[in-house]
């Protein structure tokens, strides 16, 4: 039984040792910045869409900053950046998608989208001019949407950053 339990321990601490060796260099951003890019400006958002929610061009702005902030290296700085993001919040709706026997909706889905213009001002091969959408689904039968709104939009607007961020720095 103790032969087994040595065995055991050696195996375990061979794996151990392999694991920690093969992982310690690997990066889970994915972002692939060159080395020359040191800034970048984020442009306020302005909500165009038919249906406006008050704090969203402010909430989405200031996720794609944080999101820039904590996944890069990257300056954040007003103008004459090497990158730039700009655009405008182009729709806000909500929408039933599954609806009950009582014709209410079961099912709602709230969805956001942002059309941006990204400027690489070192390399004008990757600048693109996009739309990206996101969207969340929830049930009003436990709370109104007005209770759930600002969980969802947190919800999509990590969606829409991680998206842009990854078009812009990971060529995905």
């Amino acid at each position: 039984m103790q032969k087994i339990l040595s065995k055991f321990r050696y195996c375990l601490i061979i794996g151990l040792v392999l694991l920690s060796q093969s992982c310690g260099t690997y990066s889970f951003s994915g972002a692939s910045i060159p080395a020359e890019m040191k800034t970048v400006s984020v442009q306020f958002f302005e909500n165009t869409s038919a249906l406006v929610v008050p704090n969203l061009s402010q909430q989405f702005t200031e996720r794609l900053k944080t999101r820039i902030r904590d996944q890069s290296r990257l300056s954040i700085i007003r103008s004459d950046a090497d990158a730039n993001f700009e655009g405008r919040i182009t729709d806000y709706t909500i929408r039933p998608v599954s609806i009950q026997g009582n014709d209410r909706a079961g099912l709602n889905r709230m969805t956001v989208t942002v059309m941006v213009k990204y400027t690489n001002a070192l390399n004008p091969e990757l600048n693109f001019e996009q739309s990206f959408q996101a969207f969340q689904e929830f049930s009003t039968s436990q709370r109104p949407v007005q209770a759930q709104e600002q969980d969802l939009l947190k919800l999509i607007n990590t969606q829409l950053t991680e998206d842009i961020f990854n078009k812009a720095f990971a060529n995905w």
